[in-house]
C-alpha cells in the first residue's frame, strides 16, 4: 500500500534528538526521504555530552519505512548550509518539507534571571542558535520549493500563547520561531509555498526523561514527582502532527498559522504511540480551583470563540490566497 509521503523529500535540521528526531521518523514511516542535519555524528557530540547523533536518527527513519540521510550540519555556517541544500537538489531534485527545529539553548538559559542580571553572551548565543539557524535554513532551503511551486515549512516552537515564557531569551527564540512563520507566509504569498509553526506539548524528550530519572518505558513514575508529567507526549506525536500537515492536499490554508500538536491530533485523528491523545492546552490551566460546572462552561465558551476566529481567519486567508470557498 502507498504511503501518503512515498516520494516526497524532507529535511529536519535539528533531528539529533528531541521534536526534530521524532518529526525525522515520522515523515519516515510516512514513505518520505529524509535528511536528517544537524552536528553530532558517531563519535564526534556536539552538545556537551549528550550521546545522540544525527546518524542514530537516520537509522530510525529508514527501519521506520522511509529513506533516512545523515548530513553533518553546522547551521549556523553559510557555507554549510549552501552546500546541505545543493547536495538535495542534486541527489533528489526537489524538496517538499522543511522543518526548523535547530535549539541548542538548553544549557544556556538561565532561568529564574531577570533580564538586567542575564548573561548577555550566553542569550546572544540563544538567539543565533535558535533564530539564526532557522533563517539561514529557510533562505536556501525554501528556493527549492519555489521552483516547484510547492512545499511545507514548519518552525519548531514552545507554546501556542502569547505570554510570557520564563526568560527574556528563551522567550525571544521561541516567539521568534512563530514570527519567522508568519512573515515567511506572508512574504510566499503566491508562490504556492506554505510556512506556519507547530508547537508540541509537555515533551518527553531524551533530555527530559533524564532529568526525571525515568525511560520512556517507566516514565509514568516521574507523575509522582510532577502530575504534569502524566499529560507529556512522545516526540513521535508531534511528529504525526507535521507528517499529517505534510500529507494535507489543502495545507495552505493553514499558512502562517501557529498549530499545536494536541490541535493536529483532533484535526487528524492520529494518536501518540502508546494510544493517548495528549492535551497538554487544556492542562496548562489549573481548572482545580474552579467548580466543575463553571469550568464546562469556560471551556465550551473558548471552544466556540476558537471556532469562531479560526473560521474567519480561514476565510480572510482564502480570499487574499485566492483559494477556493468549498
Amino acid at each position: 500500500m502507498a504511503k501518503p509521503l512515498e516520494g516526497r523529500v524532507a529535511v529536519v535540521a535539528g533531528a539529533t534528538r528531541g521534536a526534530g528526531r521524532g518529526i525525522a521518523r515520522m515523515l519516515g514511516e510516512a514513505g518520505a526521504t529524509v535528511y536528517c542535519s544537524g552536528r553530532s555524528v558517531a563519535g564526534r557530540p556536539a552538545t556537551g555530552t549528550r550521546p545522540e547523533t544525527i546518524d542514530q536518527t537516520a537509522e530510525m527513519v529508514t527501519a521506520a519505512g522511509g529513506h533516512g540521510i545523515a548530513v553533518q550540519t553546522d547551521h549556523l555556517q553559510v557555507d554549510q548550509v549552501e552546500r546541505l541544500f545543493a547536495r538535495v537538489k542534486q541527489e533528489s531534485g526537489r524538496l517538499d518539507i522543511l522543518v526548523n527545529d535547530i535549539w541548542g539553548g538548553d544549557d544556556l538559559t538561565e532561568w529564574g534571571t531577570k533580564f538586567w542580571a542575564l548573561d548577555p553572551a550566553k542569550g546572544f548565543a540563544i538567539l543565533d542558535s535558535a533564530v539564526r539557524t532557522h533563517i539561514l535554513t529557510s533562505r536556501f532551503g525554501v528556493p527549492l520549493m519555489i521552483e516547484q511551486r510547492a512545499g511545507l515549512v514548519v518552525e519548531i516552537t514552545d507554546g501556542d500563547h502569547p505570554g510570557y515564557r520564563g526568560a527574556l531569551y528563551y522567550d525571544l527564540a521561541k516567539t521568534g520561531a512563530i514570527r519567522l512563520a508568519l512573515v515567511m507566509a506572508e512574504e510566499l504569498i503566491g508562490t504556492g509555498v506554505t510556512a506556519l509553526a507547530v508547537t508540541p506539548g509537555f515533551l518527553r524528550s531524551e533530555a527530559m526523561l533524564e532529568r526525571f530519572g525515568v525511560t520512556e518505558a517507566n516514565w509514568r513514575d516521574a507523575g509522582t514527582t510532577d502530575r504534569n508529567f502524566l499529560e507529556s507526549e512522545s516526540p513521535l506525536y508531534v511528529g504525526r502532527g507535521v507528517a499529517a500537515l505534510a500529507g494535507d492536499p489543502h495545507v495552505i490554508e493553514h499558512t502562517g498559522q501557529l498549530l499545536s500538536s494536541w490541535e493536529l491530533a483532533v484535526r487528524y485523528g492520529f494518536a501518540d504511540y502508546d494510544g493517548r491523545r495528549p492535551n497538554w492546552g487544556r492542562l496548562a490551566i489549573d481548572w482545580s480551583v474552579l467548580p466543575p460546572d463553571m469550568v464546562q462552561l469556560f471551556r465550551t465558551g473558548i471552544d466556540l470563540q476558537l471556532a469562531w476566529l479560526t473560521a474567519l481567519a480561514s476565510r480572510t486567508r482564502r480570499l487574499r490566497l485566492k483559494l477556493p470557498t468549498a
